[in-house]
């Protein structure tokens, strides 16, 4: 099935959309269907997963920058470093960033495929062996590049560190020390730049199917995972 069928007749949901400013509001079924079958800008591909607004008041393209998340409760803050890769890259560069979290981790699946408001619910699977959390992520590869309501997070407590495979496809790492995150990065020919844009910053679109859903169900089954 088309972007264009998944977007008009299952799931879809949309961010950062002012209410009554949309820019696919005045937008012909023919122009919906050519923006989002683009999915090409410049040398950054898209997944299937997400669509920027009809205007772009965000282009997409790869690299990464830092941030700080900041604990509303303790007060603590805590280094963030946020990435954008194109598509034929982004799966690898995610299974190789979690190697500074060791040989054991947890894991939390997040899921908003049945919400159509786009909160998530998360479901937690503790101490999993590295090599068997790859080995059954490759198995799903389509379901987590293409599919816009699927995220997934795994961190080891103990170091603390953590990383993000969200469900606009973008990686997100958290950690006193990220040397080691952002030497990865770089072998990928990542560019930092503290000015980048992300899709979410912006307006922007969703899609997800029924088969993606049930392909979801399979995942935490595999993994051990009682929704």
């Amino acid at each position: 099935m088309g972007f264009l069928k998944r977007f008009l007749k299952e799931t879809n949901r949309e961010g950062h959309i002012p209410q009554g400013h949309s820019s696919f509001g005045e937008v012909s079924e023919e122009q919906l269907e050519t923006h989002l079958g683009i999915a090409r800008y410049g040398s950054y591909v898209l997944t299937d997963a997400v669509r920027p607004s009809y205007d772009l008041q965000v282009v997409p393209s790869a690299g990464f920058r830092h941030d700080t998340y900041e604990d509303r409760e303790s007060g603590i803050r805590i280094p963030v470093c946020m990435a954008a890769a194109s598509r034929e890259d982004i799966i690898d560069l995610f299974l190789d960033l979690l190697d500074p979290l060791g040989d054991e981790v947890d894991l939390v699946l997040e899921t908003s495929h049945d919400n159509n408001h786009g909160r998530h619910q998360d479901l937690y699977r503790e101490h999993i062996d590295m090599p068997v959390l790859k080995s059954t992520l490759l198995d799903y590869e389509d379901l987590l590049l293409n599919d816009g309501c699927t995220g997934l997070a795994v961190l080891n407590p103990k170091i603390p560190m953590e990383v993000q495979f969200d469900e606009h496809k973008l990686l997100i790492m958290y950690g006193h020390e990220l040397g080691p995150f952002e030497e990865i990065l770089r072998s990928y020919n990542l560019p930092c730049s503290e000015e980048l844009k992300f899709i979410t910053e912006a307006e922007h679109v969703h899609s997800s199917t029924d088969e993606f859903s049930e392909q979801f169900q399979q995942m935490c089954y595999r993994l051990g995972i009682d929704d």
